[in-house]
C-alpha cells in the first residue's frame, strides 16, 4: 500500500489523531511510508476522515 498527501492539506491533524503511527504534522501531513503495511486500517480510516480529502492511498 502507498500513501500520499496532494496539494491542499490543511494540517487539521485529523489524520494524526486517528493513525499517529503513520502520519505527523509540519507544515502539512506527512507520511512515514515504513510504517503503513503494520497499520493499513488505520490509514483507511485516516484517508475518509481528511476534511479535503487529500490522503491517497494505493492499494
Amino acid at each position: 500500500m502507498k500513501v500520499k498527501i496532494e496539494e491542499g492539506c490543511i494540517a487539521c491533524g485529523a489524520c494524526e489523531s486517528v493513525c499517529e503511527a503513520v502520519f505527523s504534522i509540519e507544515d502539512v501531513a506527512v507520511v512515514n511510508q515504513a510504517a503503513v503495511a503494520d497499520n493499513e486500517d488505520c490509514v483507511k480510516e485516516a484517508a475518509e476522515s481528511c476534511p479535503v480529502g487529500v490522503i491517497k492511498v494505493e492499494e
